[in-house]
């Protein structure tokens, strides 16, 4: 997991707030819940203790990951792109040559994707297939559902 991944500038500080309310609120919450359930008796016999002591570890480990991934993280310097390819940050218009349907996905870190705001990993089937191709070209990719054949009609960086 010492993978490097591309944020831009803002994905970053969305990542960092949110560890924020992570180790601040995030443990408090978890801490008045394990309180609450070690004076209700027997901790050996205390299931609300074990599922609050659960949901901690769960909690810690989630700040352990996203620690890992702002420690290892890098921004991407939109100044120093090739913008004519379709490259990480990109916002790419394709047309599906089989039912002729345009969509346009904007290529982001696997952390920051959200198919419904129509941002996708680079590290997904469609997002790496798109990867360095420039308006015009044609990739095939291979996604869970078959085959589909995607023609690049546009590239921006907003």
């Amino acid at each position: 997991m010492s993978e490097t991944q591309y944020f831009t500038k803002e994905g970053l500080e969305k990542l960092k707030k949110e560890l924020l309310v992570l180790k601040t609120d995030g443990r408090k919450e978890i801490a008045e819940a394990i309180s609450e359930a070690r004076e209700k008796g027997d901790l050996r016999e205390n299931a609300e203790y074990d599922a609050a002591k659960h949901a901690q570890g769960l909690h810690e480990a989630e700040i352990a990951k996203l620690e890992h991934i702002i420690a290892t993280a890098k921004i991407i310097d939109e100044s120093q792109l090739d913008v004519s390819k379709a490259l990480i940050m990109a916002t790419v218009k394709v047309r599906n040559l089989a039912n002729k349907m345009e969509m346009r996905y904007k290529l982001v870190s696997a952390s920051e994707a959200n198919f419904k705001q129509g941002k996708i990993s680079v590290e997904s089937p469609v997002g790496k297939g798109l990867l360095g191709k420039s308006v015009g070209d044609v990739t095939e990719i291979k996604v869970p559902a078959g085959q589909i054949k995607l023609e690049v009609l546009e590239i921006s960086y907003e």
